[in-house]
């Protein structure tokens, strides 16, 4: 395989109650990437449309982790990139985890599949450091599994996936506005009182409890976060009042994907998620905000190919 074109899945992370340690990925959101052999034993990003990154592999999270994977294999050829962004960096939906992960899994490809998922997610998270200075594995990791992740441990990194239910829907509202990671992060306090603490850890084991056994009772009342959202939801203009409106409607609970300033929701079944993004709608159709609204199911698999090449150089 000389040429490899993929799909890598936009992601939410933190999923309410599991700040930094969950994510899942997105079945109808993400960027597509052309990865190309050279003989030049360099990384070079020759096309980037849909967002303004930069064309510097060292800059550019996608040219970041493929040098470290083809130093760390040893390669003997280089890579020419190409980034087709189809949503917009700072929107809280992994716009970097997609181009981070997707260049690992690309590279792995045309390695001949040399790397486990849970190495092509360490290599990733660097990728994460150019974006927003941490190396955070929760979007990263949502995109080259799929479904739903929970990054039980950073050191030893350690990866678990979590089964959810077929019915289960994202509806997501992304005012295009930037709220940046870094912004984002330095609002949440470094110590939380146990209490919050306890309240936190329980409603992130009746969630995965929840996924694994289809309890969507159980999802809803552990989709609710005493970490940051308190801290972060003034960012994010309407927050409450979109929140309030998806769970009207019928969502199952209702949060900030990521950093923001993307609102998700989780629905049992798309007619609710439908239901659901008509109300989200409601809420910001005179607002004077541009926005976006998608409406997906849970991505069983994460970064994928669409099309390869087998041609000689």
């Amino acid at each position: 395989m000389n040429q490899v074109k993929i799909f890598a899945p936009a992601t939410v992370a933190n999923v309410s109650c599991g700040y930094d340690a969950m994510g899942f990925a997105l079945q109808a959101l993400g960027d597509e990437m052309v990865f190309t052999k050279t003989d030049s034993n360099a990384v070079t990003i020759s096309k980037i449309e849909g967002a303004k990154l930069p064309f510097e592999a060292d800059k550019n999270v996608a040219g970041v982790v493929a040098k470290l994977m083809l130093e760390d294999s040893k390669s003997d050829f280089g890579i020419d990139i190409q980034i087709f962004k189809k949503f917009k960096p700072g929107s809280g939906l992994g716009s970097s985890a997609a181009s981070a992960s997707g260049s690992a899994f690309a590279i792995n490809q045309l390695l001949g599949n040399k790397y486990s998922n849970l190495e092509l997610t360490k290599f990733a998270m660097h990728g994460e450091v150019v974006a927003c200075g941490s190396a955070i594995a929760d979007n990263v990791a949502a995109a080259i599994y799929g479904g739903f992740i929970l990054v039980r441990n950073y050191q030893p990194l350690d990866i678990v996936e979590i089964p959810s239910p077929s019915e289960l829907v994202a509806t997501i509202i992304h005012p295009q506005i930037e709220v940046k990671t870094e912004d984002a992060r330095k609002v949440i306090k470094p110590e939380i009182p146990i209490k919050t603490a306890i309240a936190q850890w329980a409603n992130v084991g009746g969630l995965i409890s929840g996924l694994h056994t289809s309890d969507f009772d159980l999802i809803s009342r552990s989709l609710v976060d005493y970490v940051a959202e308190p801290a972060r939801k003034h960012l994010i203009p309407h927050f409450d009042a979109v929140k309030n409106a998806a769970i009207e409607q019928g969502a199952l609970g209702a949060g900030i994907s990521g950093s923001g300033p993307s609102i998700f929701a989780l629905s049992k079944g798309v007619e609710t998620a439908n239901n659901v993004a008509e109300a989200m709608n409601k809420i910001y159709k005179d607002k004077n905000i541009d926005y976006k609204i998608y409406i997906s199911r849970i991505s069983t698999h994460g970064a994928k190919i669409i099309n390869s090449v087998n041609a000689s150089l």
